[in-house]
């Protein structure tokens, strides 16, 4: 999610954005319920209608459909979260880290059916993304109210010693009473963070810090310069905090890699015909209540009173005055005003510069790689030297709002971004949006370049109640597939599946009606993530729900089993894994099923090597062994075709199971 407290932000977060474009300029120069069951989805077609489509509104009472899911379990927030918003989750062991602004909550889920409050440690702070690794926990803290001893009072002062906008690190060795054992301040803050594990340096992890908020004073912090041609300027980079994992507490910055340059701003699409009427509307309501509206790129729009409220005041320094604005005050102001964006709209004549900071970065050790959701663009990213990432590559789509986050597939020839359009506080994804806004772009990757290849954008339509767009989400290692969960706050979760990059498909979904039913309110999920099996949503609002995969025609049983035979020790999901299936007769039946899906061996051949199977499964040690053997050669006589690869995977399944079995092993 986009800085701050997006559920709050109003659909004029594109009129913020350009305005806060202007304004630094210009400090500088002055289920209706359907209930759905996880079984009813065995069709080979998405439901029709539409069931997320007219779900009744509510908070925890929300009509709610699911589609080739199970929920499993909907956990309320605990009481000292209530009413806060819940942010990004992190997994160690059997334990769900779900970040809020209010600090963290550790969730048992050991029993996912029936998760259990383990910690819930108050420590505001926007946004309170979560990492771990290993004894260690990582929290980022960005906003200007965070304090250094997790006060709940605020920071007050513009420039103090008690505030801390960067890098919080826990020890969770005894995960009921974590400790704080260090920090590390940095200029921007840190609105995300991605941790990235070097297999050829284990006494050490890096961290790679995002945050794209304003730049704190020299004066709080030394050496923060937010002048865009200073040399040392804190934008244009990312932080790279190198922490000793056995003295965490001497973590520090060590490098601070310049990956932006060279970039100019990418085009836009204007705003969708609904935000224009909606801004319309806005602007003579403003104008009732004495408010400001200005022309800004050929419209009239309103212009916040955070922008306001600074210029009134210095007029009133400028007269000698002191206390609130007069009428006279603001009548000058609004004479003044047309003339200073004006201005200031000149001065950004011509290319401007691009990004300044990256939103999240998801790095990918196994292959050295890191894809950067960098605002305006979408990065590849060398990360082989993790101390000092090097650009490789960045695309940039006129669809695209804010690149928000980064997706591997698994072998890492594709990379998925989503759109982060609205900042996440707006509804888009009504009947009316285009697909391709606010969605995600597939990309394959060849060589050191991306090569689009299709957009995927939720299918169901939304009411304008609902924020949704693009979120958080990941892979499901489904073997030979690449499947994703991906959250969609008020718009659900959906399931869906992008082997074939030119042409993505939903194939499972959950919803819940709006939480309130004439604005936008609080609620919806904003990371989804398979973990050992289960899938775990952090929402907004309403806590925490943990879902499961229902076999369908798209998800067979042995894909489901195959995929829960991969057991992570932790996940940062900013922390790519690569997914490593052992050898089991799951996996081979899901290739067998995946055959029989694509018909890329005959009826009758996709029989005889499932009894063959079962026939082995019967026996054990060596025998089991040879059968298997004796079949694993047989698949490589099978490995014709378009379906050759997939037959070749079946057969190294089997080999590999063979070789297992005759170690005594295999399942």
């Amino acid at each position: 999610m986009e800085s701050v407290h997006v559920v709050r932000r109003s659909v004029a977060f594109l009129t913020a954005a350009r305005l806060l474009k202007l304004s630094f300029v210009l400090s500088l120069s002055a289920c209706a319920a359907t209930s759905g069951s996880g079984t009813a989805g065995m069709r080979g077609s998405a439901p029709s209608p539409d069931p997320r489509v007219g779900l009744r509104p509510g908070m925890m009472d929300a009509g709610e459909a699911v589609w080739n899911m199970r929920v499993l379990s909907k956990t309320p927030p605990s009481e000292k979260f209530v009413g806060q918003t819940n942010s990004d989750l992190a997994f160690s062991g059997n334990y769900a880290i779900q970040g809020s602004y209010n600090g963290y909550q550790v969730w048992d889920i050991s029993n996912p059916s029936a998760p259990k409050l383990k910690t819930a440690y108050v420590c505001p702070a926007s946004q309170s993304d979560v990492s771990v690794y290993r004894n260690l926990l990582f929290i980022s803290g960005e906003g200007l109210g965070g304090r250094i001893d997790c006060g709940t009072q605020g920071v007050k002062d513009t420039v103090s010693s008690d505030r801390l906008r960067g890098l919080r690190i826990f020890d969770i060795s005894d995960i009921a009473n974590p400790k704080n054992v260090g920090n590390v301040q940095t200029c921007r803050g840190s609105h995300t963070h991605s941790v990235v594990v070097d297999p050829k340096d284990p006494a050490n992890v890096y961290v790679y810090i995002s945050g794209s908020a304003g730049v704190r004073s020299p004066t709080e912090l030394a050496g923060c310069s937010q002048t865009p041609n200073d040399p040392n300027s804190a934008l244009f980079r990312i932080e790279v905090i190198k922490v000793p994992v056995a003295n965490p507490e001497r973590a520090a910055i060590v490098s601070s890699p310049r990956i932006f340059g060279d970039l100019v701003a990418p085009p836009e699409h204007g705003d969708a015909a609904e935000d224009i009427a909606a801004e319309v509307k806005r602007v003579a309501a403003a104008k009732a209540r004495g408010g400001f509206t200005a022309v800004i790129e050929g419209r009239e729009r309103v212009v916040s009173s955070r922008f306001i409220a600074p210029l009134l005041a210095r007029i009133v320094q400028a007269r000698g005055g002191t206390g609130p604005a007069t009428g006279a005050d603001s009548a000058a102001l609004r004479t003044a005003l047309p003339g200073m964006l004006a201005e200031v709209a000149a001065r950004q004549a011509g290319p401007q510069p691009g990004p300044t900071q990256c939103h999240d970065i998801t790095v990918y050790p196994a292959i050295g790689l890191a894809g950067g959701a960098c605002e305006g663009y979408g990065f590849l990213i060398d990360i082989r030297d993790p101390a000092h990432p090097v650009r490789m590559a960045a695309v940039s789509d006129s669809n695209f709002s804010y690149w928000h986050s980064a997706t591997f597939n698994n072998d890492g020839s594709k990379i998925l971004f989503s759109d982060e359009w609205g900042g996440g506080g707006g509804a888009k994804c009504r009947a009316t949006d285009k697909k391709e806004w606010g969605a995600n772009a597939i990309f394959t990757v060849v060589g050191q370049q991306m090569r689009f290849q299709s957009y995927y954008k939720l299918p169901a339509a939304q009411t304008p109640q609902e924020n949704c767009v693009a979120h958080n989400g990941s892979l499901i290692p489904i073997p030979g597939r690449d499947v994703m969960v991906q959250s969609w706050y008020q718009g659900g979760i959906s399931v869906f599946e992008w082997t074939d990059a030119a042409r993505p498909k939903e194939i499972a979904f959950f919803d819940r009606g709006p939480s309130d039913a004439t604005r936008i309110g609080e609620g919806g999920t904003w990371s989804v993530y398979w973990y050992n099996g289960a899938i775990v949503s952090s929402e907004i609002a309403r806590g925490l729900d943990i879902l499961e995969l229902a076999p369908s025609a798209f998800i067979s049983q042995n894909e489901i089993d195959a995929s829960k035979t991969v057991k992570l020790d932790y996940l940062n999901v900013q922390g790519q894994q690569k997914f490593v299936w052992p050898p089991s007769f799951a996996l081979a039946r899901a290739y067998v099923d995946q055959l029989a899906r694509s018909n890329g061996l005959t009826g009758a051949r996709i029989a005889a090597v499932r009894q063959a199977l079962s026939s082995a499964e019967t026996a054990s040690g060596t025998q089991r062994g040879s059968a298997l053997s004796v079949l694993a050669t047989q698949l490589d006589g099978d490995a014709k075709g378009g379906s050759a690869a997939k037959v070749q995977m079946l057969a190294a399944s089997v080999r590999e199971l063979a070789a297992a079995s005759s170690r005594g092993g295999g399942s």
